[in-house]
């Protein structure tokens, strides 16, 4: 069995940030970079990336000294609004250069239209399957971060039945990607889809999906009801891959350390990653007998919303591209690295601008881990060494709709 392990984080001379840009608006140019490029075909699906689920506005603080304290008033020193839910992930597949198919239902207000021109003009995702609901107002989230951690407040009603979205129960708000459980009812030919995986609930898009092709990366949130039964998430035996956290997975698996969890998880699909928080990622592939543990890279978080989400991205990039699973795990980190250092969920994800900045920069600067830099060496072969024109990526900002100079 081969095997990549490591359990210390990452630690570059390099900010993780180095790619940063200031915020700008507007951008609706294609992708910087293509990494199925040397893949594609005339007869390929139209979609690298189908997905569906509820899009939520965030509103998110930051510089917060602590949680807020129940009679008292707190100000942060930050504050960003940006697409939520389902978004941070389209968001994250549309930044790394994948073509992403989003099923979502949008309030009729301010909200919904902000989010909508977001995805839509300024990320280039494809709404064709989206909607508009009169008379429904968007899902809100307030996400207040502080200590490297966050707290929600989420509102929002359900819309009509017959809408391929709908709030989440307080059981799955951490995650805030509900799956319709009969819509959309025909989702279009894909090459991967991403689902999450309800307990006890069934969602036919998924299985529809998979049997078009589209191999399925499957997450889950937390099981409220406590009985934590593999057998009760049904559509995992169409995934190809399963990313559940460490404590998820060893609850699911019934052990007590997450890298006996993600052997276990083998037995009900193909490959299992297993994110280990400060530690990295830990991932076993059923088919090959490989097995890869790649460590975090220490940064320091202004905000991890979305974080989860990115890491997703990254890995579900990587394997469509066909890399070796450590490489997929490495990506993965790294563009969720690169994100907790931005304010908000879906505009903090990096795309390949900012990635290829972050190689130039910690593989120039003096003084680095050779061992830590042969674990990125393959980022070599996928950026230019050529200075990179910024690329503007919209990131979060304050206010909604600013009036336009007259």
């Amino acid at each position: 069995m081969a095997s990549t392990a490591s359990t210390a984080s990452t630690v570059f001379t390099a900010s993780a940030a180095a790619g940063g840009k200031a915020p700008a608006e507007g951008w609706h140019g294609p992708p910087q970079a293509d990494p199925l490029a040397a893949l594609r075909a005339p007869d390929d699906p139209p979609w690298d990336v189908y997905l569906t689920g509820t899009v939520f506005l965030d509103i998110v603080f930051t510089g917060l000294d602590s949680a807020p304290v129940r009679g008292t008033e707190s100000w942060a020193r930050g504050m960003g609004s940006s697409p939520g839910g389902v978004a941070n992930m389209a968001t994250a597949l549309a930044r790394l250069g994948l073509r992403t198919s989003l099923a979502a239902a949008f309030g009729d207000d301010h909200y919904g239209d902000y989010c909508r021109d977001a995805l839509e003009t300024g990320e280039g995702i494809d709404l064709s399957l989206s909607r508009t609901v009169p008379g429904w107002h968007s899902p809100v989230t307030v996400s207040m971060a502080y200590e490297g951690e966050r707290t929600m407040v989420s509102h929002g009603h359900e819309p009509p039945p017959e809408e391929p979205a709908a709030p989440p129960s307080p059981a799955t708000a951490v995650k805030r990607r509900p799956q319709g459980a009969d819509l959309p009812p025909c989702p279009p030919r894909a090459r991967a889809a991403v689902a999450s995986l309800t307990p006890g609930r069934s969602a036919p898009w998924i299985a529809q999906a998979a049997a078009k092709g589209a191999r399925v990366f499957g997450d889950v949130g937390w099981d409220d009801t406590g009985a934590w039964d593999l057998a009760a998430l049904t559509d995992l035996r169409h995934c190809e891959a399963f990313l559940p956290n460490a404590e998820e997975a060893m609850r699911y698996t019934r052990t007590d350390c997450p890298r006996a969890a993600a052997h276990a998880l083998t037995e009900h699909v193909p490959v299992a990653v297993v994110t280990l928080g400060a530690e990295g990622a830990y991932a076993v592939d059923r088919r090959t007998g490989e097995s890869a543990e790649v460590p975090a890279i220490a940064v320091e978080a202004l905000d991890p919303t979305g974080a989860g989400d990115v890491f997703v991205a990254g890995f579900v990039t990587g394997s469509l591209a066909g890399w070796p699973l450590a490489d997929r795990l490495a990506f993965a980190g790294l563009t969720a690295a690169l994100s907790v250092q931005e304010f908000g969920g879906s505009l903090s994800a990096p795309g390949w601008s900012e990635i290829a900045a972050w190689w130039r920069e910690v593989h120039s600067a003096p003084g680095q881990d050779p061992a830590a830099l042969r674990r990125y060496a393959f980022l070599a072969d996928l950026v230019t060494e050529e200075p990179v024109r910024p690329w503007p990526l919209r990131r979060a900002v304050p206010t909604i709709g600013f009036r336009r100079p007259a």
